[in-house]
């Protein structure tokens, strides 16, 4: 800025020498002089402003930006992004954990589900069953129908029920295998981070999977005991009315 302003005031000062006396020689020969001073002071503003360019001074062009024309710089937005065959493996590699991880997320869930319902059904069953044994030999043959069609329809369901947790546990086996896959190949294109991720969330599916299956499992143990115990009862209740039969027997025998 310095060189500026003293460009200028040595300019003005030899322009306006010339315009007031152009038959004074003395003066002329000062006026040349001044000239040279002011031809300097351009050369040096020349060389002042390629060295700031050079440094990337404020007001000039800088890196991200782009020279238009004689000096305008427009600034531009540059982005260069790794894109070696490494790094795009890895990339694809975590696609395919996250993936894996959903489906393996949403089959368990199904699973767990499935599981739970079956349970349900079974546990039910059960009890209308066990009430139906409590009142034998105490139901009228419309009650006695009420109740084995309630039974029938509790086995119907735990039987559709039972058949939903075999075709998700099908589709969940395969997410299992599918997301162990993936972590493996996850590992070994070097996305380890991933490949940690979709190995805890296996485990996590496994726990959750393992205590539905607990449930069901206590539910088919609790049937089996309950079919025992019908078997035992009607045992019984015939018995008993065979006994009854042959006491009447007697009597209208002893009528006679």
């Amino acid at each position: 800025m310095q060189a500026v302003a003293q460009c200028s005031v040595c300019t003005s000062r030899a322009a306006g020498g010339l315009l007031r006396k152009h038959t004074d020689f003395s003066l002329l020969r000062t006026n040349k002089s001044a000239l040279r001073r002011g031809a300097a002071c351009i050369r040096l503003l020349s060389i002042s402003e390629s060295v700031l360019l050079s440094k990337g001074e404020p007001g000039v062009q800088k890196s991200g930006q782009k020279r238009v024309g004689h000096g305008l710089a427009v600034p531009f937005t540059q982005q260069i992004e790794n894109l070696s065959y490494d790094s795009l493996i890895i990339r694809a590699a975590s696609v395919v954990t996250d993936s894996s991880s959903t489906l393996l997320s949403q089959t368990s869930l199904a699973l767990v589900n499935a599981l739970t319902d079956y349970s349900k059904a079974v546990q039910t069953r059960i009890i209308v069953q066990r009430r139906y044994l409590a009142s034998l030999g105490k139901l009228t043959p419309s009650e006695e129908d009420l109740f084995l069609a309630a039974i029938n329809a509790q086995r119907a369901e735990a039987t559709d029920r039972l058949q939903e947790c075999k075709r998700f546990e099908t589709n969940w086996i395969n997410s299992v295998n599918l997301c162990k896959m993936a972590a493996e190949a996850a590992q070994s294109s070097g996305a380890d981070q991933a490949s940690i991720t979709v190995r805890a969330s296996i485990q996590v599916a496994q726990s959750q999977v393992g205590e539905a299956r607990k449930l069901a499992a206590t539910a088919d143990k609790k049937l089996a005991e309950t079919k025992a115990e019908e078997i035992q009862r009607m045992a019984e209740y015939v018995a008993f009315l065979d006994g009854e039969e042959h006491e009447v027997h007697e009597a209208y025998l002893r009528e006679d």
